[in-house]
């Protein structure tokens, strides 16, 4: 299963938790919920426009969209964290990427994204920020 696919069980699980008042956001949370898609999608953009970028520039965008849900998990608490904290589990395969050559040396378990993988994870994150500006509505 790929990062994309992994996100849509959880955003399904979100939005159904929303839609049958299981999961009532606060205020706060959907303020957090709408600075965090804005943060998501500042750091890997709206469309394709990212492809045409050299690997490291997209793994750095990646990384920064992890920042951005990360700082926002250490704000939070309840539905909202436990939501964002599956999310991240999910796309931890980010953290194990890298674009630098190891050469001849141990690279400490990383490996070289695919094009497609590194696409796959971009349009996970932009999924993510417009559930994120769904639930703050």
């Amino acid at each position: 299963m790929g990062v994309q696919s992994a996100i849509a069980v959880l955003v399904e699980e979100a939005e159904q938790q929303v839609r049958e008042r299981m999961w009532d956001p606060s205020s706060g949370d959907r303020a957090l919920a709408l600075e965090t898609a804005a943060g998501l999608r500042e750091a890997v953009g709206a469309g394709q426009d990212g492809e045409d970028l050299p690997d490291i520039e997209r793994l750095a965008h990646l990384r920064e969209a992890l920042a951005a849900l990360a700082i926002t998990l250490a704000r939070t608490h309840g539905r909202l964290a436990w939501f964002l904290a599956a999310c991240i589990e999910a796309l931890s395969p980010i953290l194990h990427w890298r674009a630098l050559p190891a050469g001849q040396a141990p690279a400490f378990g990383t490996t070289h994204p695919t094009p497609e993988q590194l696409t796959d994870a971009e349009d996970a994150l932009r999924q993510l920020a417009a559930t994120l500006t769904r639930i703050a509505a």
